[in-house]
């Protein structure tokens, strides 16, 4: 009998690992991709904004990034709080990567062009660093020859800012209005827009909520419990016919061995 009790116990806690790692896989299959060839940080910043607003999600590694994933009912609550969060991030193009040696001779009309694009790059990516700020984007106009008579038109900036509404951004802008006019050539901190716009934050019960389940999580986690009861129960049944076959045996054999008469020695 002790064996017995040994043999269930050991039966019954290899059987409890499998049912553990069978929900496990179930719940992990029930995700689907949601983004992909994600850098770390952006991968990062996007399974948080989605864990803060209630989605049940992951994030994996792949040969050409990272992968985000999500239940399948809830990709569109997924991509609405990471639109509401500027998330995922567009691009960042640095100076260097835009004035790359290539090889060709590019002209002063693409130099220019390209020039722009690179300092509104740099002007935006410097601003989202900024707490609170949920993405920019900064539109240049550099000096420019108008006309037969050698009139400059005058640098301009326009800047759009989307940040948090849990953030007073409003009370920075000199601040923000003296980086761009000290980044541009030749512009005037009267030739500078600004457009402010804020979103709402993820409020404390969403924190609070918990993910919600998809209705294939829950069938093919109910499918795993019934998969792992039905293998404890076989397991329970089979032991329990082993050691009563040997039960019976050992009975008998103790039975046929008191009948047997006893050998007289001549």
């Amino acid at each position: 009998m002790i064996s017995f009790f040994h043999r269930l116990t050991l039966s019954l806690r290899r059987l409890a690992v499998l049912a553990a790692l069978s929900l496990t896989i179930a719940a992990c299959s029930s995700r689907v991709e949601l983004l992909s060839s994600l850098p770390e940080n952006d991968a990062n910043d996007i399974l948080a904004v989605l864990l803060d607003a209630g989605v049940s999600a992951d994030k994996r590694s792949a040969k050409d990034g990272f992968v985000v994933r999500v239940a399948p009912d809830q990709i569109a609550q997924a991509m609405s709080a990471l639109h509401a969060q500027g998330l995922p991030r567009d691009p960042y193009v640095s100076f260097g990567q835009v004035f790359r040696k290539d090889g060709l001779i590019s002209s002063p009309l693409e130099e220019r062009a390209r020039y722009l694009y690179a300092l509104s790059q740099e002007l935006a990516f410097t601003l989202t660093k900024i707490d609170g700020v949920v993405t920019a984007r900064v539109h240049v106009v550099l000096p420019e020859r108008i006309g037969r008579d050698d009139t400059m038109a005058p640098s301009s900036a326009a800047v759009f800012v989307k940040y948090r509404d849990d953030v007073a951004l409003d009370t920075l802008q000199p601040q923000l209005r003296k980086l761009v006019v000290n980044s541009i050539p030749g512009l005037s901190a009267d030739k500078v827009s600004f457009i402010l716009v804020p979103v709402a934050t993820n409020t404390s019960a969403a924190r609070a909520r918990p993910p919600k389940t998809t209705d294939a999580l829950d069938w093919q986690m109910g499918g795993a419990l019934l998969v792992a009861l039905i293998a404890i129960v076989s397991a329970i049944f089979m032991l329990w016919r082993y050691e009563g076959d040997r039960l019976k045996a050992l009975l008998s054999r103790r039975l046929s061995s008191r009948r047997r008469p006893p050998t007289t020695k001549h």
